[in-house]
């Protein structure tokens, strides 16, 4: 049965009497006696969980309500459509022949006749649809796809001189601004889902759809990782590889990122997330959200302002909004570093200014239909980079002294 508002309504007022019920669960836990306290943990964690439940089926609910479908792109003209059908067929049967011809009249890229088949546009941006819809990486950083094998741009990184003169004064020179060139750290990302040729055969198994959900599941995990935690070798560098300083956005040197100690191994308060509010500078703010692992937004999910005592964590009760905490939007990354001693355990900023992946267009897939019989494998790879673009726009928390 499909789903409609009234759904929506009544898992936002069940979502709105659950946050109550936990707040004051929560609250018995932090003023009881020390024999009641192990008992309401136990229900805070259990109210937790049902938080974390509540905001996927309203998020499911929502995405319902507004039709959001995948992108079905339509061929723009007749040598599109051609390179598709011969490319469909290429999956299912095999069968090549013109097809590089056709690849060559459809694609505005080079094509290397030993490295596979390039997929065609409209299943490339499926893939990267499908990508950005469950990478939590991709759901808030910028993203651009070129068509050369590597990336670069610039970065004015400051030095402008001005001055006050008089009407009648001397104007002397002022600095010259100093630019610096970033460059995207790219690798070679693969993935070899499998089919049976039978499904294969099946005029009603939409191939190029479950190609492109394969894909795009495997390229997630990895990609993800590599975006937050990649070293930079044979794959992106991700936005803690880069070094961190306590140093201040005034001096501290381009391309490393300011870290804020809790000042406690292992642990952190509310005041430690205003901080790293209020140390981002405003214009970051406006579109600034928190990262963190599930396990970690449950701990923050019963922290208090300590001058007010209202609860940083705030549920979405209406339609299309998120909850918050601070009055700043979370994403969930379970590759962030789970709560330990010197662990950098919550980003806060602006990610889309901060960081950027870079897509090579241009997916190739390899059949082999001999290394694992019964079933076809697609030997699917893509080159994938990403760079971090302004240093100022993310703070972290490390916890430590």
């Amino acid at each position: 049965m499909p789903l409609d508002a009234q759904d929506l309504a009544n898992v936002t007022d069940a979502f709105q009497q659950k946050f109550d019920e936990f707040k004051k669960v929560n609250d018995k836990r932090l003023e009881g006696i020390a024999q009641e306290k192990s008992a309401l943990a136990g229900q805070v964690e259990k109210y937790n969980e049902q938080f974390s439940a509540f905001e996927t089926f309203k998020k499911q609910i929502e995405d319902e309500l507004l039709a959001l479908k995948r992108p079905g792109a339509t061929a723009s003209n007749k040598d599109v459509e051609e390179h598709k059908v011969g490319y469909n067929q290429f999956l299912r049967k095999g069968k090549d022949d013109g097809l590089a011809e056709l690849e060559k009249k459809a694609l505005s890229i080079g094509v290397d006749a030993d490295g596979g088949y390039a997929v065609p546009e409209e299943i490339d941006k499926n893939i990267i649809h499908l990508q950005r819809n469950s990478s939590p990486m991709r759901g808030v950083c910028n993203q651009l796809t070129i068509g050369t094998p590597d990336y670069k741009r610039l970065v004015n990184l400051g030095g402008t001189g001005s001055g006050w003169v008089g009407e009648t004064d001397d104007r002397p020179a002022t600095g010259t601004p100093t630019l610096g060139q970033i460059a995207a750290v790219m690798g070679e990302i693969y993935s070899n889902p499998q089919a049976t040729q039978s499904s294969l055969d099946d005029m009603y198994f939409n191939v190029e759809a479950w190609l492109a959900e394969e894909v795009a599941r495997e390229f997630d995990e990895r990609e993800g990782n590599a975006f937050l935690l990649g070293n930079g070798i044979n794959k992106a560098k991700g936005i803690l590889a880069y070094p961190l300083a306590q140093t201040a956005d005034a001096t501290r040197a381009f391309g490393v990122l300011e870290k804020i100690h809790s000042g406690s191994a292992g642990s952190f308060d509310g005041d430690d997330l205003l901080k790293m509010v209020y140390t981002l500078k405003p214009a970051y703010r406006k579109t600034a959200v928190w990262m963190m692992p599930t396990m970690t937004l449950f701990n923050v999910r019963t922290m208090k302002d300590t001058v007010t005592g209202n609860y940083l964590w705030r549920p979405g009760l209406e339609a299309g909004e998120p909850s918050t905490l601070n009055g700043y939007g979370i994403t969930e990354n379970e590759d962030m570093p789970a709560v330990a001693a010197a662990a950098n355990a919550i980003l806060f900023g602006d990610f889309k200014r901060a960081y950027t992946i870079v897509d090579r267009f241009g997916v190739r897939v390899l059949r082999d239909p001999y290394t694992n019989k019964p079933h076809v494998g697609f030997y699917t790879t893509k080159r994938v980079g990403g760079m971090l673009v302004d240093s100022q726009a993310i703070k972290v928390l490390t916890l430590t002294v």
